[in-house]
């Protein structure tokens, strides 16, 4: 959650109130925010040993979604209208004699398409403060929803310096030119790429456009430049506190809709120091396809919230009309509707982008009421809580390998497609793995179908370690089920690699054996056996492994249980519907009847890993390693 930090007198100036710091906590805890510090004993002692320090300030955690009370402005407000101090404001567009213009050119389309703007007349020059306050907020929005000016950059000017109409393009860096910020020399757009490599704020964003052959430029009607984003504004058209009246401000993005979120947050957020409080001058943005719109977007968005619903979802009984004065405390103005009896006309202002359905607007009528003010009941239904059966057998394999002498691994639940698949040795049967739609890395391809990739990458990361090397994880891997409601489905396994001098086959084999034996399923030996409850291993040809050196676990159930399907194997023999008709076969009483083996189904594998594989995962110990899917031993 991001924390601003606010001048104590001035925010209880605005709020009509001097608070101590417990009550302002309660009302923070009231609204919805935090509290985090209070500087005041720390000012009051730095000033008694005679040393330089800010006035007091306060320091509050504010929740992701509130991009409107990112500023003192801002929360000052909100608060106010909180404790109905003030009515929610009406945010409007002036109508100026002479509208500002911008013509965004189509060079601009490969790298940052979208631009807003918008014009602040205020009544009077910033104050130093206010002027803090202001560029404070650009910071906290560059660094939360803009995700460091990648999807937008925001700029701010003084409009008294430049003339429009203004045009915004991209351009060869070779023959961009202008003076920075704080800079009086001029230089090439190529030149700041290196002059900022050094600069600790700028250098982090270089890499949004260095690379690109033409960089975005905004020129006033005389060529002045106004700024490049996302890097850097002009020093011709720089704000100064005390001084500059009338504000332009430029945002330039690759996503409309947070474009119109930021545009809306700067220009709302100080419209109450414009001429006619609340009212922003709007700037018309020309596109390249020859369609033109006003900017900013402040309209009020229209929706409908159920009475019903709000009461339902709180516990509470509230009539239409005390529903509607809650939400007018957390600036939303709402009205019951003239068409539905149970319906509210709910008008959301721009300042609240962070109202997406219905339940926000129940949660702010609950916040509005008091979290600690509302009913409490017994549910009307009694459950006696416990854990799912399979994360019981998963915690007690987890705490049994732990016993052993195996180290627990976390890796993460994505793998490359190569990892998870050629690597080892294994073929893709297609419609098996789950791919991500549009992954953003080579290594985060798939959804792991086994294991066994992320112990080895373990293992890799940790070679400089003292051998032996005996890891495990007991987690889920997932693949594709077109019978599922979800497409897919999550198997439980547990996966060990053991790592050493000597492969140590016998090591692995072992926990295998512990761990039956503390989940009380005996050993049969053979398939041959006629006992009718067990498991055995039985030697295989798995690529993965080396030759004659590999085995497959096979686990017999009770003849009165249908054990749970285990992970549908990836070779086309052992297909999921074929996994699925054996399962079925062994519930016939006629299977029962048979001999006992006709029940045994194939729940893993273990051995002693092939040279390539570990070559594949950049590991030159021998390893072995064993496999198998737990929840048919439940």
């Amino acid at each position: 959650m991001p924390t601003i930090t606010v001048d104590k007198a001035e925010l209880y100036r605005r709020l009509e109130k001097e608070y101590t710091t417990q009550a302002f906590d309660e009302l923070c805890f009231d609204f919805g925010i935090e509290l985090d510090e209070d500087t005041t004993d720390e000012v009051e002692e730095a000033r008694g040993k005679g040393l330089p320090t800010p006035p007091p300030q306060l320091k509050i955690e504010i929740p992701a979604n509130r991009y409107d009370i990112l500023c003192l402005e801002g929360l000052a407000r909100a608060l106010r209208i909180f404790l109905q101090l003030e009515q929610p404001p009406t945010y409007t567009l002036s109508v100026p004699a002479q509208i500002q213009e911008v013509f965004v050119e189509s060079s601009t389309s490969p790298l940052r398409p979208y631009f807003a703007s918008a014009v602040l007349r205020l009544a009077r020059p910033m104050n130093q403060l206010e002027y803090e306050s202001f560029i404070d907020l650009q910071d906290k929005l560059h660094q939360n929803l803009c995700r460091m000016r990648k999807f937008v950059a925001i700029g701010t000017h003084d409009l008294d310096t430049l003339q429009g109409p203004f045009r915004y393009m991209c351009k060869d860096p070779k023959e961009i030119k202008f003076a920075p910020l704080n800079k009086e020399t001029e230089h090439t757009a190529e030149e700041l790429m290196t002059i900022y490599e050094t600069d600790r704020h700028l250098n982090k964003y270089l890499n949004i456009i260095r690379d690109a052959p033409a960089y975005p430029i905004i020129y006033d009607s005389k060529d002045r430049v106004l700024s490049m984003p996302p890097i850097i504004n002009s020093q011709h058209s720089k704000i100064v506190a005390g001084k500059t009246k009338n504000i332009f401000i430029d945002t330039t993005a690759t996503d409309k809709t947070k474009l119109d979120i930021v545009i809306n947050m700067i220009a709302t957020m100080f419209a109450e120091y414009t001429e006619i409080p609340f009212t922003i001058e709007p700037v018309k943005i020309h596109m390249p396809d020859g369609t033109s719109h006003l900017s900013p977007p402040v309209a009020p968005r229209l929706t409908t919230a159920s009475s019903s619903y709000i009461n339902a979802a709180t516990g509470l009984e509230l009539s239409k009309e005390e529903i509607c004065t809650l939400l007018t405390r957390m600036s939303l103005s709402a009205k019951p509707s003239a068409t539905d009896a149970d319906l509210l006309d709910v008008q959301v202002p721009c300042t609240r982008p962070d109202i997406l359905h219905e339940c926000d607007i129940m949660e702010d009528a609950a916040i509005a009421y008091g979290f600690n003010n509302l009913p409490q009941s017994m549910p009307t239904t009694n459950t006696v809580a416990k854990a799912f059966p399979v994360n019981k057998l998963g915690d007690i394999i987890r705490k049994e390998c732990a016993m052993a002498g195996w180290i627990e691994a976390l890796p993460l639940i994505l793998c490359s497609h190569d990892e998870n698949f050629a690597h080892l040795n294994r073929p893709d049967p297609g419609h098996y793995a789950i791919h991500l739609a549009n992954p953003k890395s080579l290594e985060y391809q798939v959804v792991r179908t086994s294991l066994l990739p992320g112990m080895l990458k373990t293992a890799r990361e940790n070679k400089a370690l003292p051998l032996p090397m005996k890891i495990f994880e007991v987690s889920d891997v997932a693949v594709q089920d077109p019978t599922s409601e979800r497409q897919s489905k999550n198997y439980r396994r547990l996966c060990a690699v053991y790592m050493d001098r000597k492969a140590g086959f016998e090591v692995a084999h072992g926990l295998l054996d512990r761990i039956m034996q503390i989940l009380g399923v005996p050993l049969l030996e053979k398939k041959e056996n006629e006992g009718k409850y067990g498991y055995y291993i039985s030697s295989a040809e798995d690529p993965t492994y080396l030759p004659g050196r590999a085995a497959h676990v096979f686990y017999r159930p009770k003849p009165s249980v249908t054990p749970t399907e285990p992970t549908p194997s990836s070779n086309a023999s052992s297909s999921p519907l074929n996994t699925i008709a054996s399962t079925l076969k062994s519930a016939l009483p006629s299977s029962a009847a048979g001999t006992p083996w006709e029940r045994d189904i194939n729940i893993g594998s273990l051995g002693i890993l092939h040279p390539t594989v570990l070559n594949n995962f950049e590991l030159v110990r021998p390893c072995s390693s064993v496999e198998i899917d737990v929840e048919p031993l439940l």
